[in-house]
């Protein structure tokens, strides 16, 4: 038998893929395990948007192709998201692209920029899809650290110290996956005269901005940004829809046109109702993330009230779905990790998941509603 790609591997399968098997094996096996390791949100959408999948369902035209870019409608949604969210105006004909995931996003944008041999910045810690599609590509990552004490600044000066000639893009991710680092309008001004000066494709990840986070940010809001920057970001967090897979790509004409070259080649459009679900979700008003909000608002104070008990440190400054903390000295992060798992059946996630400067971390979801954080809380009493 002939074998597998070179690409292979290069990569790991995600972690998550792997760890959650063993999981669902102990609820097999009987155990009560609590899952505080994944962001998957465990609230419904509003109910117009289930209704708009609902009634969209039953019409039978509705089950065919779709274009490959999106229904109209949906991308005039999007924009005007972005103008009211963000005060960003985008054209809807030609600046969005509307993405089944934006985790699928990375995977476009990666193969529409990047040849074997070019360099990748991206953050440490950071979300592993960016250096692992990078790997799949054979592109060569280039890990920057991150100033926590300052909104997760990236340390440009040192940067400017390297030879960047190779750098063909740099991922950014505000409010960043996983410490919570809320970034600044400051910092993406910095990081667009960056890319200018060394000639990088900046690409915002930007899924979590409505998450506990009073001043929502896109990085297309920075004159000119989009001379260098592309940004993502979906539905899956800000409106409970990660299983609909909706996402978005937003920046320039040119750019856009030359992802739906790769994305066309590899879906043959979004089902018409999870479409039409999208377009409910963006169009509901401020009361929706207002109640979305006190919800994790109360779930984060009974996790920091977890993370005392285990004698951890964070900061309560931070966004998005995780708190981000730091193990005590004399402990690792790997022995608490499987300690909560086999012994309190608490499952949460290491750091050094998402990088070198994780290895002393451990990051806990507020996806799991609060009596289960009580539980958490209590068995780790006893």
């Amino acid at each position: 038998m002939k074998g597998y790609a070179d690409r292979v591997s290069t990569v790991e399968e995600y972690y998550f893929s792997a760890k959650l098997r063993e999981v669902n094996q102990m609820i097999a096996d009987g155990k009560l395990v609590i899952n505080l390791g994944i962001g998957s949100p465990d609230l419904s959408p509003d109910r117009s948007v289930i209704e708009a999948l609902r009634s969209t369902a039953e019409n039978q035209k509705a089950h065919g192709y779709q274009n490959y870019q999106g229904i109209p409608e949906l991308r005039i949604a999007m924009a005007e998201f972005y103008m009211r969210e963000y005060g960003v105006q985008l054209n809807p004909a030609k600046e969005i692209l509307p993405l089944m995931g934006s985790k699928e996003g990375i995977m476009h944008l990666s193969m529409t920029f990047l040849n074997p041999g070019d360099q990748v910045l991206i953050p440490d810690p950071g979300y592993p899809t960016y250096a692992s599609v990078s790997k799949l590509l054979g592109a060569v990552p280039l890990y920057y650290s991150l100033d926590l004490e300052k909104k997760g600044r990236p340390n440009l000066e040192e940067l400017e110290k390297s030879d960047l000639s190779k750098v063909k893009i740099m991922w950014i991710n505000y409010p960043h996956m996983p410490t919570g680092a809320t970034g600044s309008i400051q910092i993406l001004q910095d990081l667009v005269a960056f890319a200018k000066r060394h000639d990088i494709i900046l690409l915002h990840d930007n899924p979590y901005s409505h998450i506990l986070n009073p001043e929502p940010i896109s990085i297309l809001s920075i004159p000119g940004a989009k001379e260098v920057a592309l940004e993502l970001n979906s539905l899956s967090k800000t409106f409970n829809m990660p299983g609909w897979r909706v996402g978005m790509l937003s920046g320039r004409e040119d750019w856009i046109a030359a992802v739906v070259k790769v994305k066309s080649n590899m879906d043959s459009g979004m089902f018409l109702g999870i479409q039409k679900g999208a377009i409910a979700a963006l169009n509901l008003g401020k009361s929706w993330f207002t109640e979305l909000d006190e919800n994790y608002q109360n779930r984060r104070k009974l996790v920091w009230k977890l993370a005392e008990k285990l004698g951890l440190s964070f900061s309560k400054d931070n966004a998005g779905l995780f708190v981000w903390c730091k193990v005590p000295n004399g402990k690792t992060a790997e022995a608490m990790v499987d300690e909560l798992l086999y012994e309190k059946n608490i499952f949460i996630t290491p750091g050094k998941i998402f990088g070198a400067a994780g290895e002393d971390y451990i990051r806990i979801s507020l996806c799991m509603p609060e009596f289960k954080i009580l539980e958490a809380i209590n068995r780790i009493k006893s």
